[in-house]
């Protein structure tokens, strides 16, 4: 029985995680959950999972509202409270499924916990990569991937050598607005950026499918997961999502994951490493339903934030923890209809260039470099939030 930490549980990744762990209930159990402030949601988990015993809420209010409520379980608000869950003693696996740089601080306090780490959290490899890579090397811990893409790389090489890999060629749907010329987007409004084509997925990543950051904070992550330099990732737009990413090899023979575009895959196989349960209330991959596959390379002119995102993978430093909070910010200030969706691409450009560079940041430089940059979106549109 693995016994989980699980933050995020009220979002996608988090809900999808709960689906796979019921359908398994002899192989895990969940003991700590995370909501934000999806209370309903979290008061609905603790009904249906009894196992849950340990709380953290957004609201610190909230939280002596529910501990009233819930006299028999642990109840921690806010960051600190994450961090408090990722510190606990009596589980196997965390679950780090929250959005945005708030996933940062608790992947290194379960590390140095010992504790195996199943990451969704994007931001704790674009923002932290080297202080998360040298946590896993000193406490010698394992980390699995759970977006679909770093997932599928990773299936991809088992059974293979590290230095037989010649290139990694993620894919990508394109996103919301894949059909669209540069013109085309000065108004697109944010209910349609919302409608993503192939994934259900919650707000901020499917606008960051849409402007392509989400892909270019996967090569990041590719970057830190498989210690594999730029030069050797490649992007593709595959509009199926049928095959989720794939490894070329030194002979040129390519291995490809393809399935069903279900989060539920890569997250059960994740938590099982490395065996393969079986898969409950899903439809296997039918290939008569995708008589053709498509793709075309990622246009960096197209997709301005997936060429910055190579640009700061490749300088390093701070600048991954400057990218991200920009774009948290601005993608923040867009689904408020505060700014235009191409002033996402504006606001994170101008913070990379604009915020002071460290080449070799600390944790609290990253800590500092994050809240710099957030303040230089917010100043940047002052006018536009009054």
């Amino acid at each position: 029985m693995k016994r989980i930490v699980l933050l995020g549980a009220s979002g996608s990744i988090g809900s999808q995680t709960i689906d796979v762990v019921l359908h398994h209930k002899d192989e895990f159990s969940i003991v700590a959950v995370s909501v934000g402030k999806n209370i309903e949601k979290l008061k609905m988990l603790l009904a249906k999972i009894p196992s849950i015993q340990h709380v953290c809420v957004a609201d610190e209010q909230v939280k002596e509202v529910l501990r009233l409520e819930y006299p028999d379980k642990q109840w921690y608000s806010g960051d600190e409270g994450l961090q408090a869950l990722a510190g606990l003693a009596e589980y196997d696996i965390f679950v780090d499924a929250v959005v945005g740089f708030r996933g940062l601080l608790p992947a290194l306090t379960a590390i140095a916990n010992h504790k195996v780490i199943a990451l969704a959290n994007k931001e704790s490899l674009v923002a932290g990569g080297p202080l998360v890579k040298a946590a896993l090397a000193k406490h010698q811990v394992p980390l699995y991937p759970i977006d679909s893409e770093h997932s599928a790389i990773f299936q991809c090489l088992q059974g293979n050598t590290h230095d037989s890999i010649d290139k990694l060629i993620i894919t990508a749907s394109g996103g919301s607005f894949r059909d669209l010329t540069r013109e085309q987007l000065q108004d697109v409004s944010v209910e349609a950026a919302l409608h993503h084509p192939n994934w259900n997925m919650g707000g901020r990543i499917t606008i960051d499918s849409a402007t392509m950051m989400n892909k270019g904070f996967e090569v990041i992550e590719a970057h830190y997961l498989f210690d594999i330099p730029y030069e050797k990732i490649d992007v593709l737009i595959h509009r199926e999502s049928a095959i989720h990413s794939m490894v070329q090899f030194q002979d040129h023979a390519i291995i490809a994951q393809i399935g069903t575009a279900d989060m539920r895959l890569p997250i059960q196989y994740a938590l099982s490493y490395p065996q393969r349960l079986k898969m409950y209330n899903d439809e296997p991959f039918d290939f008569g339903k995708f008589a053709t596959l498509h793709f075309e390379p990622a246009s960096m002119e197209r997709y301005p934030l997936l060429k910055l995102a190579f640009e700061v993978g490749k300088k390093g430093g701070n600048l991954g923890a400057i990218m991200n909070a920009a774009d948290e910010e601005a993608v923040r200030l867009f689904l408020n209809k505060k700014i235009a969706f191409l002033d996402i691409e504006t606001s994170v450009i101008k913070a990379v260039e604009g915020v002071r560079f460290i080449a070799e940041p600390t944790l609290q430089d990253i800590i500092e470099s994050d809240a710099a940059a957030r303040r230089f979106v917010k100043d940047m549109w002052k006018g536009a939030m009054e």
